[in-house]
């Protein structure tokens, strides 16, 4: 482990795990789920109210820090989490998902990946070093390795070269990395064949990472590929080390995942589900904009400790209907708050070791979750 970086175990009920997460910011419980400050903010909502909803570690993104401000700005001003204004452990992704979503005329090469910014056309080089150079300079206490992400389902042959040039930049990322107050994960590829997932997995514990991700999924697959895909990772990685499932994702997908072991998450579909007036609760999905709110007094929901739920659903959805910027921003805390209060049950759960009964029943109640969902 790097220097004050640190994972315990306090529980384990069939494959989920209850543990702490110690960087050099703090520590956190897991499972834990990373509200996405892409670009060093959360988007829609104030820090300070980040940190209400209840979350303990936030996630940046190499790539678009980058792009704006850059990574020189982000060091001038304290590092990631003195810069954003967060007192807290934070994340930066490599940005391989982000070139490979984002990024114009891309080229990947053994040497790295090279494209032109969606900013503003400028070519720009993401090699192994170069991304480790760039997340020291941002100072999270955690960086990714540089991976190559290919679009599922696909051809056997692209999925396995990437898989294999993820390999060899995860051996590049880790000699090329000197910063000794930050940990370096690698990711797991192998798009949703369970021989290359397995390989991947026992080549890089072989490296002894400090944590290891699942990367690839959520990439066009459906939930029941998603599933099986974890079910063949997860017990190939180190039992004693995090493990992080990249950019997912929906209730019902995070509650399957820690059912398959993963400990840590991030996904920005809170915030971009408030911006559009959907809601999460125990209860399933509000849509809020919809009539059958116009007079209803009560809140998003019952019991929620959010500041929007200290307000009637009919008042957020007018605010919606008549443009007001205060709406989006209420149902983006809300959901922030969810997502907290989901993953704190799923770990009190797992230490009570009552995470099937807890599971089955979540699952029911909003484990759907999505947008095609809503509360009946």
């Amino acid at each position: 482990m790097q220097k004050g970086f640190a994972f315990q175990l306090d529980a384990v009920d069939g494959a989920a795990r209850a543990g702490v997460l110690t960087t050099p910011h703090g520590s956190v419980p897991t499972p834990l789920f990373m509200p996405v400050a892409t670009m060093a903010g959360v988007k829609g909502v104030e820090i300070e109210r980040v940190r209400e909803a209840g979350a303990g570690m936030v996630l940046g993104n190499a790539y678009h820090l980058h792009l704006r401000p850059g990574e020189v700005v982000v060091e001038q001003g304290g590092g990631l989490a003195r810069f954003m204004g967060w007192n807290g452990p934070t994340l930066t992704d490599s940005g391989g998902f982000q070139v490979f979503s984002l990024a114009q005329q891309v080229k990947v090469t053994e040497e790295g990946a090279f494209f032109r910014s969606h900013v503003d056309g400028a070519a720009v080089a993401f090699t192994p070093e170069a991304s480790m150079r760039i997340q020291e300079r941002i100072g999270a206490d955690v960086a990714m390795q540089l991976d190559h992400v290919v679009a599922l389902p696909n051809e056997r042959k692209v999925v396995e070269d990437a898989m294999r040039r993820s390999l060899r930049w995860a051996d590049r990322c880790r000699a090329a990395h000197t910063r000794s107050d930050q940990a370096v994960f690698a990711i797991v590829q192998g798009g949703l064949d369970a021989e290359l997932r397995q390989e991947s997995a026992e080549r890089l514990r072989a490296m002894d990472f400090p944590g290891y991700a699942v990367g690839g999924l959520s990439v066009g697959e459906g939930p029941e590929a998603m599933d099986a895909t974890l079910r063949v990772t997860t017990p190939h990685l180190p039992s004693d080390k995090p493990r992080y499932l990249m950019g997912v994702g929906q209730p019902r997908d995070i509650i399957e995942a820690v059912a398959a072991g993963i400990d840590m998450f991030d996904c920005v579909l809170p915030t971009r589900c408030g911006r559009t007036g959907l809601a999460y609760s125990f209860n399933g999905l509000v849509r809020i904009k919809n009539a059958r709110y116009a007079t209803e007094q009560q809140p998003l929901e019952e019991g929620c400790p959010c500041v929007a739920c200290r307000h009637s659903t009919s008042y957020i959805r007018h605010l919606f209907l008549a443009g007001e910027m205060l709406g989006p921003i209420l149902a983006s805390i809300h959901n922030l708050t969810f997502y907290q209060r989901l993953i704190a049950r799923l770990r009190a759960a797992i230490v009570a070791g009552e995470f099937a009964a807890t599971r089955h029943d979540l699952l029911k109640r909003c484990g759907a979750g999505g947008p095609g969902d809503e509360n009946a």
